[in-house]
């Protein structure tokens, strides 16, 4: 599904050139969860945002379904980003002038295509399987760090995204909670065949990834390859 190879990303920091990421490769199947970790400033996050399409690699090829992105228009690249890529980052990034609910749907609002009716529905469907049904009227502020959590990954999975890029998507949550975040995101790959790519330097449930990397100074390892990645056939949508 996507294909990384030889990125790098350097940018200037005074009179120094910075390596984040040093030639950098990997290939995510479809079905397959990929868990990177190492230490922070490792370049995890600056790799996350290259293969998602956010942050242009100064070298290299990124490439979804056999597709460099990067030779995309910025307009299509985007599109692609709301189509077929989730996002969850550390920080939830949710506008706090919009309820749970509306959070959701924003993104396929902007997507277009359905009635704003179903689009309702299918957002309070995802609500309720991330155990937010009694919270969809709440503003952000009116809600925890782990209920916010959860309104995040719903909307990262409102357009049923064929992979998932998760930024330290545990990492202002207790132990407890982000084993269950851990465990919803698995459910739902193991039941939409959505693949998944997950930095982190902490440690995630046992049985999560199918492979791990490791990440230092900017250079990628694999560590190991735990099982074969199983991909659900046919419907991709997820309406619980």
């Amino acid at each position: 599904m996507l294909k990384a190879e030889t990125i790098h990303k350097s940018f200037r920091q005074g009179t120094k050139t910075v390596h984040a990421v040093r030639d950098a490769c990997m290939n995510v199947r479809e079905g397959e969860r990929v868990y990177v970790h190492g230490p922070s400033g490792a370049g995890k996050s600056t790799l996350l945002q290259i293969f998602g399409g956010l942050n242009r690699p100064t070298d290299g090829m990124v490439a979804f379904r056999g597709k460099n992105i990067y030779l995309f228009s910025d307009k299509k690249r985007s599109s692609l980003r709301n189509e077929k890529f989730g996002f969850i980052f550390q920080f939830y990034h949710l506008l706090p002038e919009l309820s749970v609910l509306e959070n959701v749907m924003l993104p396929a609002m902007i997507k277009g295509g359905l009635s704003s009716k179903d689009v309702r529905s299918h957002a309070l469907n995802l609500l309720g399987r991330v155990g937010l049904a009694d919270r969809v009227r709440h503003k952000p502020s009116q809600i925890s760090g782990g209920e916010a959590q959860r309104t995040a990954i719903a909307r990262a999975l409102v357009n049923s995204p064929d992979i998932l890029f998760c930024d330290e998507p545990t990492g202002n949550l207790d132990s407890r909670m982000s084993d269950q975040v851990y465990a919803l995101i698995r459910d739902i790959s193991d039941q939409t065949g959505m693949s998944v790519v997950v930095v982190s330097h902490q440690e995630i449930i046992e049985g999560f990834s199918h492979s791990e990397y490791f990440m230092k100074d900017g250079s990628l390892e694999k560590v190991s390859y735990h099982a074969e990645a199983e991909v659900t056939q046919g419907e991709r949508e997820i309406y619980g």
